[in-house]
């Protein structure tokens, strides 16, 4: 059939990765240094990817392609695991693509069974509590007592936790032989959708700005990296409208005058996506900002460490 479908422009196309998480249904990937189309059949013909391209790689063009499948789709988002189908679905409800929404979302319900994580989380991320309550009642079960507590406590207003919040860093107690674990957060939000970057705390600070993983494979991250730093997380391939990060870390280095800034992605090619950014925010910035990047092996070691 005839339809919308991606096409890349391989002489343009540099590698850098910030076409990946625009495409949520996993149709684009880095091979051998560029942007491929791996599968039409899980490409949309949105074009969410087209304006995270900075080389103008991306287009669309109609042509012969298989048509796209939702269903088919939501068999390999699902065994990604849930963050990847909210983000997918996400991806769905943002361009008004209720039908495949709708498909998408029924996929879930009738392999509820076999779904390695909880549908009705999934939904109530998607759609908020409401839709979450519907879900259980059509499914013949009721909502826990938790449930609704939490949603009648929060009725007022926004989500306590995007509040910013200034702490000093306290030992978790927990004995190790060598030394105590101590948390070196000294702040809160981090995720780059919450932070404001005009916080107290970024105000002429060190700061990282970390790949969702790196915390994770790395052992030492606290007592090395996070030291005497001010924090900001992010996934460049989950998240969705990363081009505000772009915005959020040039305030952070005009308006907040931070003294240094140190980007750690882990070494798979879709978190390029997050030292990209930095660089085209460092570009946009009207300050001067010393720049470090870290790559990090999938075992915490790290791979490479350098400024840029």
């Amino acid at each position: 059939m005839i339809r919308d479908v991606v096409k890349i422009n391989e002489d343009l196309c540099n590698g850098c990765g910030l076409c990946i998480p625009g495409c949520q249904e996993g149709a684009l990937q880095i091979i051998d240094g560029k942007a491929r189309l791996v599968s039409e059949l899980m490409c949309d013909g949105l074009g969410a990817c087209l304006g995270h391209c900075p080389q103008g790689a991306i287009s669309i063009e109609k042509r012969e392609a298989e048509q796209y499948n939702e269903t088919k789709v939501m068999q390999i988002m699902a065994g990604k695991g849930m963050n990847t189908v909210i983000a997918h679905l996400n991806h769905l409800k943002e361009h008004n693509e209720t039908a495949y929404l709708r498909e998408g979302v029924k996929y879930l319900l009738d392999h509820e069974e076999d779904m390695p994580f909880s549908v009705q989380d999934v939904i109530s991320r998607i759609h908020g509590d409401a839709p979450k309550a519907r879900a259980h009642k059509q499914l013949g079960h009721k909502p826990d007592r938790h449930f609704v507590q939490g949603h009648q406590h929060h009725t007022g207003g926004g989500c306590p936790g995007s509040q910013t919040v200034s702490f000093h860093p306290i030992s978790t107690g927990v004995e190790t032989g060598i030394a105590e674990q101590t948390s070196r957060l000294s702040h809160w939000p981090v995720q780059m959708h919450l932070i404001n970057p005009a916080a107290p705390c970024y105000r002429n600070a060190d700061v990282v700005i970390a790949a969702d993983c790196v915390a994770f494979s790395m052992g030492n991250f606290h007592s090395l990296y996070l030291k005497g730093k001010s924090l900001a997380i992010a996934c460049p391939k989950l998240d969705s409208n990363t081009g505000v990060y772009i915005e959020k870390i040039t305030r952070m280095m005009d308006e907040a005058a931070i003294n240094t800034l140190t980007v750690m992605i882990m070494e798979v090619p879709c978190c390029g996506g997050l030292l990209q950014m930095v660089v085209n925010a460092v570009q946009a910035a009207k300050r001067k900002v010393p720049v470090k990047a870290i790559k990090v092996s999938l075992q915490g070691e790290v791979l490479s460490e350098e400024w840029i």
